[in-house]
């Protein structure tokens, strides 16, 4: 006799920067979070949406929580992270591998109120040089907090997913699919498509452009044989705006190059792109801006 079909949502939710976003898009099988060196890269909840045989399982994927938040949109991130948490049927809290911080024990703090089933995911475990170094790290996450389940795992190399998966199923409610079986996350076109531009400036800055950058869509039209999107990348400051442009405009010619090559694997389709880059002095306190950008509308 078959198993019941089982369906529910399980929230990921870690500091920033421990790889909660790779490891949904394993989990689901297909890009649906951007990813980066950067902390923070997550800004917005959203979900990734995986549909097999036994199970549907909606993964919410959240911002890293940070401590001292200073701007609006640092404050809207940790409420979408703590949002995300209520109402779900398991937490997934993932920390790194190398080790447990004081920034994981802020998360715990909220992550131990919860009624229902934690797991906790050390992630990054492909990075150990000795996997003996896992077993400590084990046991002084048990002595904070008698999680459900502990699961090393690596989101990049897919190793343990199947157990984590496993371990998921014993703990969402039999019911049906939730979402359409083809659907992979709650997120519009034009989301994902400011998601991939942010993504690769992100990935091609680095280090050298301050946190506060944010992607916005100007226009986006769907044509018989090919898509045209225009986006604006926002900064704070005039001399910000010299570093995203670069030499001779090469340096937005390149992250140009890169989303678009991103957004067509997305929407099946050749994209027309167009960037600008546009100064405007403390956009993250903007309310104006970050509803614009859809911070907050979790």
């Amino acid at each position: 006799m078959p198993e019941p079909f089982k369906c529910g949502f399980v929230t990921i939710v870690g500091r920033p920067n421990v790889g909660k976003s790779t490891l949904i898009n394993r989990l689901v099988q297909q890009k649906v979070s951007i990813t980066s060196q950067r902390p923070q890269t997550t800004r917005n909840r959203l979900l990734g949406i995986r549909t097999d045989e036994r199970a549907q399982i909606v993964y919410v994927d959240t911002p890293g929580l940070c401590a001292g938040a200073k701007s609006a949109l640092d404050r809207l991130m940790n409420r979408a992270a703590r949002g995300s948490l209520e109402g779900v049927d398991c937490v997934v809290f993932v920390v790194a591998a190398s080790g447990w911080t004081a920034a994981d024990d802020s998360v715990l703090s909220l992550v131990r109120r919860q009624p229902c089933p934690v797991i906790l995911a050390i992630n990054k475990i492909d990075l150990l040089k000795g996997r003996e170094r896992l077993l400590p790290l084990m046991q002084q996450a048990a002595a904070r907090m008698e999680f459900d389940e502990i699961i090393p795992l690596s989101g990049l190399t897919g190793e343990n997913l199947a157990d984590l998966k496993d371990s998921l199923l014993r703990y969402l409610p039999v019911q049906p699919p939730l979402f359409p079986r083809e659907q992979v996350t709650d997120r519009d076109e034009r989301f994902m498509a400011a998601e991939l531009v942010r993504e690769q400036v992100f990935r091609s800055l680095r280090q050298e452009l301050p946190y506060a950058i944010g992607v916005g869509i100007e226009h986006f039209e769907r044509m018989a044989k090919h898509v045209r999107i225009g986006a604006v990348i926002w900064v704070a400051k005039e001399s910000q705006k010299g570093i995203v442009i670069g030499s001779g405009g090469e340096r937005l010619k390149q992250i140009g190059v890169r989303a678009r090559a991103q957004m067509e694997k997305l929407l099946g389709s050749k994209v027309y792109l167009e960037l600008w880059v546009k100064v405007r002095e403390g956009w993250a306190d903007s309310q104006t801006i970050l509803h614009s950008l859809h911070y907050g509308e979790e």
